[in-house]
């Protein structure tokens, strides 16, 4: 297995709430180190002092009246600067950038549950980043029944959201994924190491020589 063609990727993971991709981010991060890849591990929305900001009015439950397009557009915006100061550095550095969500987060959440529109939504995300699409996006695929089952009590906006809300969700992912050579659809419902390893078998034509 070369690892080193990981060097300058984007690799994302993404999937409904409670699907476990921050586990298996930090799993996939400690891997990638271990055979010598210089990991950098972000999230979106976030990873700045911009996209902090950001992230707290998005997910804060007080803000229950905001528009679907509202949200669209700060994500989008969050997402923007996490490219421009961190990812692109990151990238031309020889890094492999690890991001839990991306695009097909707001695809999924804004496009197809929000019903914001599909075409407006890529359309933005062309005109608003400097890159569009991760190298690789995985998707870890969970029942909406099970993955709302792995939520806390306390819950933000989005997380609060309805059983019904969170079902179009998770098929947003599965519809964009549907026919893309750059993403992978993974089975997030076993055991964390069996999930670990999917997810390195979705990374196999990066990694096996």
């Amino acid at each position: 297995m070369s690892w080193e063609k990981l060097k300058g990727k984007f690799i994302v993971l993404d999937g409904p709430d409670g699907s476990g991709k921050s586990t298996q981010i930090e799993k996939l991060a400690d891997l990638v180190r271990e055979k010598g890849v210089e990991p950098v591990v972000l999230r979106d929305p976030g990873g700045t002092t911009i996209g902090e900001e950001i992230r707290q009015i998005l997910l804060n439950p007080a803000h229950e009246k905001m528009s679907v397009r509202c949200e669209t557009l700060l994500y989008m915006a969050s997402r923007a600067q996490l490219y421009s100061q961190c990812i692109e550095p990151a990238l031309q550095k020889g890094s492999c950038v690890l991001c839990d969500r991306w695009i097909s987060s707001t695809y999924a959440y804004q496009a197809v549950a929000g019903e914001d529109g599909k075409e407006f939504i890529l359309e933005l995300a062309e005109a608003a980043l400097l890159r569009t699409w991760p190298d690789r996006t995985i998707i870890i695929d969970v029942p909406t029944e099970i993955s709302r089952g792995r939520l806390g009590e306390s819950l933000d906006r989005m997380e609060a959201k309805s059983g019904s809300f969170h079902q179009k969700v998770r098929n947003g992912f599965l519809e964009l994924a549907k026919g893309r050579d750059d993403f992978r659809v993974i089975d997030g419902t076993g055991p964390i190491e069996e999930i670990h390893e999917q997810v390195i078998e979705a990374l196999g034509d990066y990694v096996n020589s």
